[in-house]
């Protein structure tokens, strides 16, 4: 066994990995932190955008919402089912997270909203200019990975700093002695260190890659009512290492959204069939109003009330060829809006694939068939459905009279939705000052938690109203992790 000593050792290099490094070094601390994959950042690669409030871009668009007032909003979203104090300390950090984050090199294209809205949608949702999209290197437009940009400042930032990041080793388990953390146990393949160290912050990003997990926290079975991003490696270590060492635990739940199975595979279908067209379940009925699309929280939690858990959304090819001359009615930040333009060649590769939640038929009882949708009753919501298109309204669901498009001309087309989710959050119990405690509210001296593993603030729905709010929490716990951490040690000196 190797030893080791540091001032600061963080298990895990993703955003609120690196992050929390980079404020412990800032402050003067040696760190030492353990990446069990061979690149940092995790699963904000795959991201666009941190959520900042009251920042430059803001007050330059005219945008001149609080952190207070974010705060308040977010609260009253949740019930109130959250640490206040986290939340709060949450939002007052972002602004100055955006410009530490250009402080490193790292640029900012544009603000993005949650997603776009209509005037008589804004009852249920309002598009809040937070995310900060950050620009792909090299220019171009931005979209999913973008982040990675930013995800290559911060980490030449850490080498510069002096960061020890130690790739492809594990964290086993945190060395306690008389009630403190005092350091971890970490392999790299057959090697075994123990590295000393003031404090340990756990940053392991959640359990998305951890199918048994998920279904005993969840209920879930993955690749049959869940199709989540799973990135490789997040198997919940860190979460166990903390419970281990007598953390307590917090509020579970999974990122939870709506995709089509392997969706990165049918991009094109993934965005394209978040459209107002026909939306049925597996017992060929309407469940929601369709232009709730664009929000994928709420469409994912009306898709989870379904047999199955799956949505199915259908378009005639009057409405794909409308889509394809004038662009799709409802737009997202991450599908772009290009989606119809190729809609012939997807269609041809997703047929030779054999891809198996994608249908098209002549007629609509042959797509009920083809689906598996109790063909009469089907027929009977179509014929229902029509009827209030012709009429101009929709008594059922009241949806956008602008979107009443009738099913009427083949061929047709449909695509199976399921939950889908970016990853888990929550699992290690923490204070606002991401000191992690035990479940009788006693502080674990030395030992702190930042990002997925310990982000209990949403309550149980994803506020969609604020894009761009995970990746911002992973930034800025830590951010405050790294300098709490960081306080601590000088206090033992």
């Amino acid at each position: 066994m190797e030893n080791m000593k540091t001032d600061v050792v963080v298990v895990a290099c993703g955003l609120s990995g690196l992050a929390a490094s980079l404020a412990a070094a800032e402050a003067g601390k040696s760190v030492i932190a353990l990446e069990k994959s061979n690149v940092t950042g995790g699963a904000a690669n795959m991201g666009m955008s941190p959520l900042g409030i009251g920042t430059r871009q803001q007050k330059e668009a005219n945008f001149l919402m609080t952190p207070a007032e974010a705060w308040r909003k977010h609260m009253n979203f949740i019930h109130w089912n959250g640490d206040a104090r986290l939340v709060k300390k949450h939002y007052e950090k972002s602004a100055s997270t955006i410009e530490w984050l250009e402080g490193m090199g790292v640029e900012f294209d544009h603000l993005i909203t949650a997603y776009a809205v209509g005037e008589n949608e804004r009852a249920y949702a309002t598009a809040y200019p937070t995310a900060h999209c950050v620009r792909p290197e090299g220019g171009g437009v931005p979209g999913p990975r973008c982040a990675g940009a930013m995800i290559k400042k911060m980490t030449e930032h850490a080498n510069e700093l002096g960061v020890n990041i130690m790739f492809e080793t594990t964290g086993e388990k945190v060395i306690m002695e008389d009630g403190k953390a005092v350091g971890v146990i970490a392999k790299k393949g057959s090697e075994t260190f123990e590295i000393r160290a003031d404090a340990v912050i756990i940053c392991t990003g959640g359990f998305g890659d951890n199918p048994e997990l998920i279904k005993e926290r969840f209920g879930f079975e993955w690749g049959k009512d869940l199709f989540s991003f799973r990135i490789p490696g997040m198997k919940g270590d860190g979460i166990r290492m903390a419970w281990e060492a007598g953390a307590g635990k917090s509020h579970m739940m999974m990122e939870l959204m709506y995709q089509c199975p392997d969706n990165m595979t049918v991009w094109t279908f993934d965005g394209a069939f978040r459209q107002p067209g026909l939306w049925v379940n597996m017992r060929g009925e309407r469940f929601m109003n369709e232009d709730l699309a664009p929000n994928s929280t709420f469409t994912g939690n009306a898709i989870l009330q379904q047999p199955k858990n799956v949505g199915i959304s259908i378009m005639d090819t009057k409405m794909i060829k409308k889509y394809a001359k004038r662009g799709p009615d409802l737009l997202d930040h991450v599908h772009g809006y290009d989606m119809f333009d190729n809609w012939d060649q997807a269609v041809a590769d997703a047929e030779a694939a054999g891809y198996k939640y994608f249908y098209k038929a002549d007629t609509l009882e042959e797509l009920a068939e083809k689906i598996g949708l109790p063909v009469d009753k089907f027929m009977e919501t179509v014929e229902e459905y029509n009827d209030m298109c012709d009429a101009g309204w929709d008594d059922l669901f009241e949806k956008n009279r602008a979107y009443l498009y009738p099913m009427e001309k083949g061929p047709f087309y449909a695509l199976e939705f399921y939950a889908g989710a970016y990853g888990t959050l929550g699992g290690i119990k923490v204070n606002h000052m991401l000191e992690v405690e035990t479940d009788d509210d006693q502080v674990i001296p030395g030992l702190y938690s930042a990002g997925t593993d310990c982000c209990a603030i949403y309550g149980d729905c994803y506020p969609f109203t604020f894009a761009g709010n995970t990746m911002a929490f992973c930034l800025n716990s830590g951010r405050m992790a790294g300098e709490n951490a960081a306080e601590y040690s000088d206090d033992l000196e």
